[in-house]
């Protein structure tokens, strides 16, 4: 069976979260991830893994070292899915308010 791999499986997991939040202010080869975390380095190897077949990180290589880059592009997809879901809890949020109200006039 096929691994779906798209955005949405590159956040579900909180390592792969903290690993883009790491490099999304500088690139880090893959020793310096990998010591950040109590995991192994296989283990890190397989989420940057995951974030590259994403497109969520980039891997550049420099001299004899790989280094890592975030690439924040797909997220553009998790922004236009919220989006749609947005406006439908706050337009629910807005019923939920007008509802409790009444019912608090109601009790007076």
């Amino acid at each position: 069976m096929e691994t779906r791999r798209d955005v949405f499986h590159a956040i579900a997991d909180p390592t792969r979260r903290a690993i883009l939040h790491m490099l999304a202010g500088k690139k880090m080869n893959l020793n310096a991830v990998a010591e950040e975390f109590d995991i192994s380095r296989p283990a890190i190897s397989r989420h940057i893994k995951v974030l590259t077949e994403c497109g969520m990180v980039i891997i550049k290589q420099e001299g004899r070292e790989r280094y890592c880059i975030a690439n924040p592009a797909p997220l553009s997809e998790v922004e236009a899915w919220m989006k749609t879901y947005k406006a439908f809890w706050a337009d629910s949020l807005d019923a939920l308010d007008e509802f409790l109200k009444k019912q608090r006039t109601r009790k007076k």
